[in-house]
């Protein structure tokens, strides 16, 4: 029978119809290896597990627990809850960690019911101090960092995308076939999918490096390609406020702030964004802020590590010319 480490620290990893990992995953098992040893439990369909498993090994995992089963994509929730369910008993973890992924936090959720854990949720990293496992989060719109932690048990933490640089050391793969026991919820079940191929040569948004986003300040549609031109320049991920978002520049699915989408990547340049509250709430967290406004009153500035004040169809292109004469 395997055994685990005294200080394992289970990792849920995820993965999409095509058996790849989820990009979180690099940060999540990093976030274990700061804290404990990682121990992966790996959720996927047939005939995908061992290219992910061998992809987690190679992330950190220093084992892998694989669930590879149809369930897992014919049902929402319930096969990777009671997968979580069997591999914690088996594993007894001092804490798990999962992705803040719309999956990720609703298994979570019901994983803390169903064993009574304290949950801490949207997490930016994670610690340890002499009483255990600690969780940091980033609240009320970034004003505030604040710590969690569990008064008994192993705490459930979900791990916001992008928040965590630190990466664990590749691990030869020790693989292990989890047996799990169905609850035998109510669950719904999905009869279809279809996919909507993306176009894009960007990278994802949430959990992107890098983002450009672009507020009302540019204007219009046709100007606002100009976020775009520099997101290809730096190869970031395009986003935009819930202004630009509202005012039909870009879909909803770009929208960064409070009622969108929160990422922490390692740059993040604003291009007329003011930085209302909602919107620092998404991004506040990003390791390097740079902004270009060209009112120098925009709160945007103060949280920016560098800030121009100037109109952005000025500064902007010279910034695209900069980059493509030092890549030349």
């Amino acid at each position: 029978m395997t055994t685990y480490p005294d200080d394992a620290i289970l990792v849920l990893v995820e993965t999409n119809h095509l058996g790849e990992v989820h990009p979180s995953t690099a940060g999540l098992l990093g976030a274990a290896a700061q804290i404990g040893t990682p121990v992966a439990l790996l959720l996927a369909g047939p005939g995908y597990g061992q290219a992910a498993a061998e992809k987690a090994a190679s992330l950190g995992a220093r084992q892998v627990l694989q669930y590879e089963d149809e369930s897992y994509f014919k049902q929402i929730t319930v096969p990777g809850l009671d997968a979580l369910s069997s591999a914690a008993e088996l594993v007894k973890p001092q804490a798990i960690l999962i992705s803040h992924t719309v999956d990720g936090r609703e298994i979570a959720g019901r994983y803390a019911v169903r064993s009574r854990s304290a949950l801490a949720v949207d997490a930016v990293g994670v610690s340890r101090d002499a009483e255990g496992v600690v969780a940091h989060h980033s609240v009320y719109g970034g004003s505030y960092n604040v710590d969690s932690a569990a008064t008994f048990g192993a705490p459930i933490i979900t791990v916001r995308a992008g928040a965590v640089e630190e990466r664990a050391e590749a691990q030869p793969l020790e693989l292990e076939v989890l047996e799990v026991t169905g609850s035998g919820k109510p669950v719904a079940i999905i009869s279809a999918v279809n996919d909507a191929p993306a176009t894009s040569s960007r990278p994802e948004l949430r959990g992107a490096a890098k983002v450009v986003a672009g507020g009302r300040g540019l204007g219009s549609v046709e100007q606002f390609v100009l976020v775009d031109q520099l997101a290809d320049a730096l190869g970031a991920a395009v986003g935009a406020s819930r202004a630009a978002v509202d005012a039909g520049f870009v879909p909803q699915s770009s929208q960064i702030g409070q009622t969108g989408v929160s990422v922490s990547p390692q740059l993040y340049i604003a291009l007329g964004i003011s930085g209302a509250i909602q919107h620092r709430a998404g991004m506040q967290t990003a390791k390097t802020i740079v902004a270009i406004n060209k009112d120098k009153e925009a709160p945007i500035f103060e949280i920016a590590d560098f800030g121009v004040v100037g109109d952005v169809f000025t500064v902007v292109p010279q910034l695209i010319s900069a980059l493509e004469q030092r890549k030349g």
